[in-house]
């Protein structure tokens, strides 16, 4: 085959083009941080990159999720636990009050706190986070407690947050046993009974029953609040450890190897440069250069 000077010059600049574009890619590697720009550089790593990149959105959606959670949950615990000590200071005073040294009018002054106690309960009821209510079930708008006006909880449909793929946890409490309107129905009576100058202890004491009743309720909803957030923090840390993972795994399959890359691109700004200085001895003079 005989081989021209054009024959020369051509492969000398196809090679040198696609010298080029290696370099081309590998600066936008260095760049973009990333192995590819566009799908078709590597179809496989950008199918996957897809794939990893929504596991991790996901698994990003899920921790967003634990802050409901976690404010369902600590908020409704805290509201307990003061609901839990103003019963546990009602119970006191019906246990002091019992006593038949107590006076009718120590009796009454004693029914001025009992009443505060009430309204302080249904404050706690009350209880909002942000624009929703803690306490009465699914329906988060609307107040669940209005005592003068006969309004009590309703709704005991639970409030569940996805924490996980497929695993939903329970983050309210049952407020029709909590806040039941038979506890405010015996505070009620505690009241008109302190009021009236004919009571006696055992009237009072009669009543210790239904309010120990009530405190093991609250007591029982408080347990299961607990045990859920014991869960909630357990999956909080796998769900972070997933997340860890997910992250590495999709850096693994998109980001370079930016000690490698570099190399690559030295080693290839190197075979450049000698391909440069190899073609220009190809291209010999010519006839033209010798008539100037």
């Amino acid at each position: 085959m005989r081989v021209t000077q054009s024959m020369l010059s051509s492969n000398m600049l196809r090679n040198l083009t696609q010298s080029y574009e290696k370099m081309g890619r590998q600066q936008e590697q260095i760049a973009t941080q990333k192995k590819i720009s566009r799908p078709s550089d590597d179809p496989v790593v950008a199918m996957k990159g897809v794939l990893y990149r929504r596991n991790l959105t996901e698994v990003e959606q899920y921790k967003r999720n634990f802050s409901e959670a976690y404010n369902w949950v600590e908020n409704a615990d805290s509201s307990l636990d003061k609901a839990n000590q103003a019963m546990q200071r009602l119970r006191e005073l019906l246990v002091q009050t019992s006593n038949d040294t107590y006076d009718a009018e120590q009796r009454k002054a004693t029914r001025a706190e009992v009443e505060q106690l009430k309204e302080h309960i249904e404050e706690i009821g009350n209880t909002k986070f942000g624009d929703k209510y803690l306490f009465n079930g699914t329906d988060t708008t609307n107040k669940p407690l209005d005592v003068a006006n006969g309004v009590y909880p309703e709704n005991n449909e639970s409030v569940e947050i996805e924490l996980s793929k497929g695993v939903h946890i329970k983050v309210n409490v049952d407020s029709t046993s909590v806040f039941s309107q038979e506890m405010f129905d015996d505070i009620d009576n505690i009241i008109a009974t302190l009021e009236d100058e004919n009571t006696t202890g055992d009237d009072i004491n009669n009543f210790l029953t239904n309010m120990d009743t009530h405190m093991t309720n609250l007591s029982n909803e408080r347990s299961s609040l607990g045990a859920r957030y014991n869960r909630i923090e357990l999956m909080d840390s796998r769900v972070s450890e997933q997340e860890v993972i997910a992250t590495r795994v999709m850096s693994d399959n998109e980001d370079i190897d930016f000690e490698k890359v570099i190399t690559d691109m030295k080693v290839q700004e190197s075979v450049h440069r000698a391909a440069l200085s190899v073609g220009s001895r190809i291209i010999q003079p010519s006839l033209m250069d010798f008539l100037r």
